[in-house]
Order: structure tokens, then sequence, then C-alpha cells
């Protein structure tokens, strides 16, 4: 057999092996033992080079579908015209990265130049433009990257925006075979997606609202029931000099504002409207405003609680109240622990994911660079 045809079934069988499990991400071993392959490709003559080259026109589709940036930089590095190449459905790396949702590929689009407006007009079979494939529900193994249906309808509707970005306005308004746009499209397809996330939000909303409400009782009586009593003469607290009653005091109006604050906050989200885009910023900023003051106004409660205790047992062995404070303080950090973690989703579905599709600042062959330093390291 010849070495070009030797090299050429191995090196595919190898990238095959590679793209055979389950993780997309390439260890650096596979990384380097591809390189090493490619550049004996590249040693070959003309004739097998075309040949392999035929492979990897299929091949990249499949490294794009499945996420895998780190291949696609080493067959494109060398070969810079794959990055235009298209499946017989018309579909450039581009257009999977978008159907499979994977924003780093995604981002490499703009550093085709003039040749991205012919990869983003281009239209498949069913006349369905980039705008028409954004506007599908992605797979589930992608949707399920954030949790909550709303998150998930956040995260669709950003892909939605990202990509109408670098549409012309002509096409990003072009019908399909079926005569629907874009736009409907998506709405076609996210209606159950959306119908669950109000469902979700709704949830949400209802139950930290009892939660704060019951909160807010609680302070609120705390502020008529003074601890030590008052002076029969002025009605003057009698510990209102002491440091541990100004802290009640502080902490009692803390807790009382923040959870009045959730309540109304988690009422405006009942009563909105719903409709896609609240989806994208509106609600959620909601959300994270009624977790922020619900969280706050728990830990101001904790603190009242705490300085009710020391008041009371200001004359006491020390290590009562602290006991009974350790003790009164696990089901409220338990609850904090358990708000904390859908907080830090909402907030980094907000305000951190709006920031992912920005353009690469580096340039494939820079990114290429940088591998090569890392693996020598």
């Amino acid at each position: 057999m010849p070495i070009a045809s030797q090299i050429q079934q191995g090196f595919w069988r190898q990238c095959v092996n590679l793209f055979s499990g389950s993780n997309t991400k390439l260890p650096p071993k596979a990384l380097e033992l591809i390189q090493r392959l490619w550049e004996q490709v590249i040693l070959s003559d003309e004739t097998a080079i075309s040949n392999i080259i035929k492979t990897a026109q299929q091949l990249i589709f499949v490294a794009a579908e499945l996420g895998n940036i780190e291949f696609l930089i080493i067959l494109i590095r060398e070969y810079p015209d794959l990055i235009l190449e298209v499946d017989k459905n018309n579909y450039s790396i581009f257009h999977f990265a978008v159907m499979n949702r994977h924003r780093g590929i995604f981002k490499l689009i703009h550093e085709i130049g003039t040749f991205k407006d012919l990869i983003v007009a281009s239209k498949d079979k069913k006349d369905n433009n980039i705008l028409h494939l954004a506007g599908m529900l992605a797979p589930p193994d992608r949707v399920n990257v954030v949790s909550g249906a709303a998150l998930q309808l956040q995260r669709e509707l950003l892909w939605f925006k990202e990509v109408s970005k670098i549409m012309h306005p002509l096409d990003a308004q072009d019908k399909n075979s079926e005569g629907k746009t874009p736009r409907a499209l998506f709405t076609k397809e996210h209606g159950e997606l959306k119908e669950k996330g109000e469902k979700w939000m709704k949830d949400t909303a209802n139950y930290c609202m009892i939660v704060a409400t019951l909160i807010a009782t609680v302070v609120f009586a705390a502020a008529f029931t003074v601890p030590g009593g008052t002076k029969d003469e002025t009605g003057t607290p009698h510990f209102i000099q002491k440091t541990s009653f100004k802290i009640f005091v502080i902490s009692d109006a803390v807790s009382l504002v923040s959870s009045a604050c959730s309540i109304l906050t988690f009422l405006s989200i009942l009563t909105s409207r719903y409709a896609e885009e609240d989806f994208l910023s509106q609600l959620p900023k909601k959300l994270v405003a009624g977790f922020a003051t619900l969280l706050l106004s728990i830990a101001a409660m904790m603190v009242v609680f705490c300085a009710t205790i020391f008041i009371v047992f200001k004359d006491g062995v020390l290590w009562v109240p602290i006991l009974v404070i350790v003790i009164a303080s696990i089901p409220v950090l338990l609850f904090t622990k358990q708000q904390w973690c859908l907080l830090f989703d909402v907030v980094r579905s907000t305000y951190v994911s709006s920031s992912l599709f920005q353009p690469h600042k580096r340039t494939l062959f820079c990114q290429w660079k940088a591998m090569e330093s890392k693996k020598r390291k």
C-alpha cells in the first residue's frame, strides 16, 4: 500500500477514534497526535493531499457538530478554505455551530471578513438561512446546559439575538419554504418551552414571596416587642444604650424593608405579561432583585435573632446564647445556600452570558500559537 494511503487511513482512523467518545474536549496528547499526523499528511504528494482534503471537508462538520474547536483550528490553520466549505444541505461549520449552540465556533465567523455575508445569506433545501436555524429549538443536551425553563428560553433568545446581529436586515425577514420568517419559526419552535418558563417563573416567585411575607410578619412584630421591656414612666427601652440593642433595631428595619421590596418584586413578576422578549432581560433581572432582597432579609433576620438572644441572656452564661444561635441558624443557612445557587445561576445567565458572544480577540493563528506554547510547556 502506498505510504500516502497509509498516512491517510491512519490519520482519519485516529480522528474517528477521538470523536467516538462523549467528551468533545480533546486532551493535549490527542491534539499533539493529530498535529503530528497532519504534518505527515502535508508532506504527501498533491494527489494524496487532495483526497485527504475531501475527507477533511466532511470531518470538519462532525467537529463543528460536536463543538470541537481545537480540532477545527488544527485543520483550518493549514487550509483556511476549509472554513468556507458546505455539506450537501449547504451548511457550513457556522450553521452546525448555531444548530448545536457552540458559541466558540460561532464566534469564528467574525474572522472570515467579507465571506461572512455569503455564509449568513446561504440557504438550505427548505430555504432556511442561518437565522432560521437559530430560531429552531436546540437539541435537548444543549438546552439543558442551564437549569430552569425560563433560563433555557433566555439562552435561546440570546442566541437568536446574536445571530440576527450578523444578518442583513432583509435576510433576517426572509421566509422559508413553509412561509415562516426566522422570528415566526422561533415562536413556533419555543412555544412549549415558553409555557414551561412562565410556569417555572411564577412558581418560583410564589414560593419566594411566601417566605418574604413570613419574614416581614416576624420582623414587624419584633419591632413592637422590645427585648428587655421599656420603662414605665417614659416608655424608653431599658437597653437603648447597649450596642446589641442598636444592632437589633437596625437589623430589624433592614429585614423589614428588604422583605417588603422582595414581596413587591415577586409580585411584579407574577403580574408580568410574559412576552418572549421579557425572558431575555426584564424577568431575569427582576428575579435577581427578588432573590437578592430576600437573602438580605433572611440575613438581617438572623442578626435580629442573635441580638435578641444576647440582650435576653446578657447576665447568664455566655455559651447558652451562642449554642442557641448556632442551632437556630442551621435551617436558615440551609435555605440561604439553596437559594444562593439559584441566584448564582440567574445572575450568570443574565449578566455573564451576554459577554460570551464577543468576537475572538485572537485570530486562529494566534490561538494555534498559544496551544503550541502550552503544549511545549
